[in-house]
């Protein structure tokens, strides 16, 4: 499945409002399947994900590209995660956000309050948005991809 330019997907930028309409983001989504090939080895392979399963391993990827004539700075990419989905966190680069992007972190750095006053410590289940924050220059024609994992609960 394929989301539209800025469907599901945000940038920030530290340079003007103007220079946002040189970055092209766009986000798919797949399902991974293990299948056996015809010599017995198991073969992972990616569908589309028109309908995830509970247990289903999603791939989420994000690709983007600077159309512009000029360099960007200070580009940070945040997408928001599917409700219904636990995140793998296998990215080092990738920040975390467990409350709708007001604050970002590693998940192991962030707590939420419980109903009773206190403070528990955030697990995958309660992320809600992922970001990359992007390389110090981002030339003109440059592109990229990014990609997260999450289990359809």
């Amino acid at each position: 499945m394929r989301f539209g330019y800025w469907l599901g997907v945000s940038l920030f930028l530290t340079t003007p409002a103007m220079a946002q309409q040189d970055i092209r983001l766009s986000r798919q989504m797949f399902v991974e399947r293990v299948a056996t090939d015809i010599n017995g080895r198991e073969r992972r392979i990616l569908t589309s994900a028109e309908r995830p399963q509970p247990g289903d391993q999603l791939v989420f990827v994000v690709n983007w590209r600077n159309q512009g004539s000029q360099p960007l700075h200070g580009v940070a990419v945040t997408d928001p995660v599917p409700r219904g989905t636990s995140l793998s966190l296998a990215d080092p680069m990738m920040q975390v956000s467990v409350d709708g992007g007001q604050r970002w972190g590693r998940l192991e750095e962030l707590w939420l309050p419980t109903p009773l006053g206190g403070t528990r410590r955030a697990t995958s289940r309660d992320v809600t948005h992922v970001r990359w924050t992007m390389p110090a220059r981002i030339s003109p024609g440059e592109r990229g991809r990014l990609s997260y994992r999450a289990i359809m609960r």
